[in-house]
């Protein structure tokens, strides 16, 4: 995929964002192949980590320009 999966900026000299030119060719069709098939199913990629993808929380909202998120965050003392 052209980077250490959660590599950052730093650790990945910016092999890290997902519209990186400088990966090998092969790491660049793997995430192409990736994005359209997120990008089908509705999620939105945080473009500084290609790894990273949103559906229905606040980020997700905000680029499909919807009115709210479909959830918002979890208290961890109601998680079992």
């Amino acid at each position: 995929m052209g980077s250490v999966l959660n590599a950052m900026d730093s650790e990945s000299s910016g092999a890290c964002y997902t519209a990186c030119t400088f990966i090998p060719k092969t790491a660049t069709a793997n995430r192409k192949i990736l994005a359209n098939a997120m990008e089908r199913a509705g999620f939105v990629n945080y473009p500084s980590e290609w790894w990273h993808w949103s559906y229905g929380d606040r980020y997700w909202a905000v680029v499909t320009q919807q009115a709210q998120a479909v959830y918002g965050p979890v208290e961890e003392d109601s998680v079992a």
